[in-house]
């Protein structure tokens, strides 16, 4: 059930401050790993990473992919590093999160089930791109009404909206098999809004960002590193990169610009497995 939204001031006059960590990856076990990192600790250690910037964090967004297996614990192991942050979370669901455990687990503080965020000169849409039991995405028909309803709502206020799926493909031809699969004809219809100014996604486990040409402007497209093992860039079969994981800063200006910076921890703690072939 699609919750009511939510209004936040903000703590800068200018501009809203949005954190983004994405691809979490997390089990019950606190020793798991994922392709020989582990996850929880790839977590602990970009969570203290954003408390040592000193960020004026508006809002953490929480974009898919939290869960690894699927159980009640590994929500409950997010909830304690998201609360290190003293920030409202929302979130929305990856293809390996279960939804219905996802939004159940996930209903106390700092967790915040509001889809629609409403600041005062912007509002944040965050979509549901999952297919049950797939690992690629789809747009359906209920979302592109829900993006209808926002900015019928509120016609003046730029708009970001947030997904786990990919609407572009991203020359990775392992992993473009698993992109939204409307993916064309979600940029076209979102397009069409003027007021839609930035798209961010995960899924991809890099950084991306790249400009859609809208009809009215050129809409920012961003995707943000995981939390824990990265895939490598441009890559026919499946392949891990070194690189540490990391998260997103967004400010949305008041004039509907994006600034975005990716965050990285420092060091080389959570190097993968290289000799895998998929997970």
């Amino acid at each position: 059930m699609r919750q009511e939204k939510i209004h936040y001031s903000t703590k800068s006059e200018n501009h809203v401050c949005i954190v983004q960590i994405t691809d979490t990856h997390l089990f019950a076990d606190p020793s798991g790993e994922l392709l020989g990192v582990n996850t929880g600790d790839s977590l602990h250690a970009v969570v203290e990473f954003i408390k040592q910037q000193g960020h004026d964090t508006d809002v953490l967004l929480a974009t898919g992919d939290i869960s690894q297996d699927y159980t009640p614990q590994s929500y409950q192991r997010f909830i304690a590093e998201a609360s290190q942050l003293n920030t409202p979370c929302h979130f929305l669901p990856g293809n390996h999160d279960e939804w219905q455990m996802m939004q159940t687990q996930l209903a106390v503080a700092p967790m915040a089930p509001q889809k629609h965020i409403v600041f005062e000169h912007w509002q944040v849409i965050l979509l549901n791109s999952t297919i049950p039991k797939k690992p690629s995405g789809f747009i359906d028909e209920s979302e592109f009404d829900f993006i209808e309803q926002a900015i019928a709502l509120y016609p003046d206020k730029h708009v970001l909206i947030s997904m786990h799926h990919n609407p572009i493909k991203i020359n990775c031809k392992w992993l473009d098999q698993h992109w939204m699969k409307n993916g064309d004809e979600f940029l076209r219809r979102v397009s069409n809004y003027r007021q839609v100014k930035g798209l961010l996604w995960g899924h991809i486990h890099q950084e991306l960002e790249k400009s859609f040409v809208g009809k009215y402007n050129n809409i920012k497209m961003l995707a943000t590193p995981s939390t824990c093992i990265q895939f490598t860039p441009e890559s026919n079969h499946f392949a891990l990169d070194g690189l540490q994981p990391g998260y997103r800063l967004l400010d949305l200006n008041s004039d509907g610009s994006i600034c975005s910076k990716v965050y990285r921890v420092q060091g080389d703690c959570f190097s993968p497995e290289n000799e895998v072939s998929g997970y």
